[in-house]
């Protein structure tokens, strides 16, 4: 691992594989297990950075394809690169853009040098191959940076997801000399589909590489979740202690704590902002319809045991008459109590692995159900 990065393990479960670490970046410490907020365009969705910050936010997520479509890597890069461009001083991760690409199934072409594909915005063809999304990602500047993977859909058949995991491999070989950047680490993607021998052996090869960090994708891309814990379980213990896990994706209590218990460090999800302009708040795991009429003359707060600014200033009756009328203040809201919720679910759980009460203080959490 770069001198400017490293992983420090603090404690670890005596019940299950869950640990308590510290990844160090040039932008300050992201303490794990953590959740991370997803600002796909530069931003998290109607938040100021201050209000970011606030949340308990460390690492924030951008999107490679996203930023490459609009406004484009050099006007990022003119404005002073990804951190002072959207005024975030704290970690960022940047995703390489290969999940985006492969959703675009009816506007896509694989080939073994990369995608091609029609562009959303002015249909302008686009190649990207790995080494494009790796230099985007070095203009972009963030402190980490994902190879450009190809993510199977689900359900998918053995022999292309073979394939898939296969021409990641070789994507990922192809990244490592395309990177550039000594204050940028570059993360290895895991892939594999729900095939757990698949799984398995790419874990080990990736292993062998000693990258900075290592991520399981293709996960919550449609699977139950007793498959998404089945493939963590059989996946994250096969990647080297001494460096971060980040899962992909993911950010329900229930899945983020059994991930935990199996030694993943990171998640990301767009949950908390997407939930917040549907009018959705998550509350101790649970999610809330502030449309219902229930809420119209409760004029408690969401969480009385939530320190966010939505929970010590206004009532759900408030929140609700915000949501009925369409206010973007309604999303402001939402989204820092949301974003704040799951921050302070992964807090709690690094605090009982630090106490070793894990496995007690969440067993609620740590069996396979739906959402929460």
């Amino acid at each position: 691992m770069s001198s400017t990065f490293s992983f420090q393990c603090l404690a670890c479960c005596s019940q299950t594989k869950a640990r308590a670490g510290v990844f160090f970046t040039p932008h300050g410490i992201v303490e794990t297990p953590r959740f991370m907020p997803v600002g796909t365009l530069a931003n998290v969705k109607t938040l100021t950075p201050a209000q970011l910050k606030e949340t308990g936010a460390q690492m924030v997520l951008s999107n490679t394809y996203h930023l490459h479509l609009q406004p484009g890597e050099g006007i990022v890069a003119g404005g002073g690169g990804l951190h002072k461009f959207m005024g975030w001083n704290g970690p960022m991760l940047t995703d390489s853009g290969g999940f985006q690409v492969f959703s675009l199934s009816e506007m896509r072409k694989i080939t073994e040098d990369g995608v091609v594909f029609r562009s959303p915005h002015d249909g302008q063809i686009i190649n990207l191959t790995p080494e494009r999304s790796i230099e985007i990602q070095n203009i972009l500047g963030a402190d980490v940076i994902m190879a450009f993977d190809e993510c199977p859909p689900y359900p998918a058949t053995r022999q292309e997801v073979e394939a898939a995991t296969a021409r990641t491999y070789r994507w990922l070989q192809r990244c490592i000399v395309a990177h550039q950047r000594s204050d940028q680490a570059l993360f290895g993607i895991v892939q594999g589909g729900v095939y757990l021998d698949l799984r398995s052996q790419a874990a080990v090869a990736l292993a062998e590489l000693d990258l900075p960090g290592y991520a399981i994708g293709g996960v919550s891309v449609g699977e139950p979740p007793e498959l998404i814990a089945n493939i963590v379980q059989a996946t994250a213990p096969l990647l080297p202690p001494d460096k971060p896990r980040y899962l992909m994706g993911v950010g329900t209590y229930r899945e983020m704590a059994i991930a935990i218990a199996s030694g993943i460090d990171l998640f990301d999800c767009v949950i908390p902002t997407r939930w917040a302009r549907h009018g959705t708040a998550i509350v101790l795991g649970d999610r809330w319809n502030l449309k219902n009429a229930k809420f119209r003359e409760d004029f408690t707060p969401l969480d009385e045991t939530c320190a966010c600014y939505t929970c010590q200033n206004f009532s759900r009756a408030y929140i609700s008459h915000l949501v009925r009328s369409q206010e973007i203040l309604a999303y402001t809201l939402l989204s820092i109590h949301n974003i704040t919720e799951l921050i302070r679910f992964t807090q709690k759980i690094r605090e009982a692995i630090l106490g070793d009460r894990f496995t007690t203080e969440f067993a609620h959490w740590l069996t396979p159900g739906k959402m929460g």
